[in-house]
């Protein structure tokens, strides 16, 4: 087996990207992450981790990691023999230090136990996820209100709702740093808030493929749930940008939260796999 590891987001495309968009909603993770930082390399700092494993038949395992998140894994095959832990021990080597593994169960509980073995350290189970993806919304009742673009005046607003985001959902990142993240996604018209008088609940659009693009940041606050607004700004906002040319909508579920994943069920969106999380301790 060889591995490699690419400088840029476009050699590692280059070897990648046409296997990955078989299945494009499966790898919207990678491929919108990938194409991210192709399209805009100076802002990844410090520098991804990017590397194949492959054999006699092509890729073994594809994996991408933009420090301080986990490292994300994917591969088509039933079997990997030596592939895990040639990349873990390269991973390590190279210096990296990953907080956890995520990807399809099988490869991502491959990983992990690659990483225990070339680590010393043990690992446990972090967050089970659902892949979903929509190409069309079914008809919902929608909750009063409309879903416009988050503004300028909404920026502070937004903002501490995506710490709260953050916080409900284990994701890392100190308040600081996901503000400003929020406020420039917010500049970039990437935001949308469901107003009903006020803003009362948040969605935003991310990581575009070649034919989708992925809906995250979902968040109402607890005072104003139960009224059915983040269900209409999910449905609003995933019609908006099918309306818009994309051919589906994809996100991503936590498995223990029920309420979102019917929710989302209801708008249209299916399920396509699911994701596992394993925390390096």
């Amino acid at each position: 087996m060889l591995i490699t590891a690419y400088a840029s987001a476009d050699a590692f495309l280059a070897a990648t990207q046409g296997l990955l968009e078989q299945h494009e909603a499966a790898n919207n993770l990678m491929l919108g992450i990938a194409l991210r930082l192709a399209q805009s390399p100076s802002q990844a700092a410090p520098p991804p981790y990017l590397a194949t494993v492959n054999d006699e038949q092509g890729l073994v395992i594809a994996a991408l990691m933009t420090p301080p998140h986990n490292l994300v894994v994917h591969s088509d095959r039933a079997a990997y023999g030596e592939a895990p832990a040639l990349l873990l021990q390269h991973l390590l080597a190279a210096g990296y230090t990953a907080p956890g593994v995520l990807g399809p169960k099988p490869i991502a509980r491959a990983c992990a136990e690659a990483w225990s073995a070339a680590s010393g350290r043990a690992w446990q189970p972090g967050m089970l996820q659902r892949v979903y993806e929509l190409r069309q919304v079914s008809p919902i009742r929608y909750s009063p209100g409309r879903l416009r673009p988050a503004e300028t005046a909404d920026r502070d607003l937004v903002a501490a709702w995506a710490v709260a985001f953050h916080e409900e959902a284990g994701i890392p990142g100190t308040p600081g740093e996901v503000g400003e993240a929020l406020q420039r996604r917010v500049a970039a018209g990437d935001v949308y808030v469901w107003e009903h008088g006020r803003p009362v609940s948040m969605a935003a659009r991310s990581r575009p493929t070649r034919h989708g693009i992925t809906v995250n940041l979902v968040y109402t606050p607890p005072e104003l749930r139960r009224q059915g607004y983040a269900t209409s700004c999910v449905a609003a906002l995933s019609q908006r940008l099918l309306d818009s040319g994309y051919r589906l909508c994809t996100l991503f579920t936590d498995l223990a939260n029920p309420t979102s994943n019917d929710i989302y069920q209801q708008i249209g969106y299916r399920p396509v796999c699911d994701f596992d999380e394993y925390v390096f301790l």
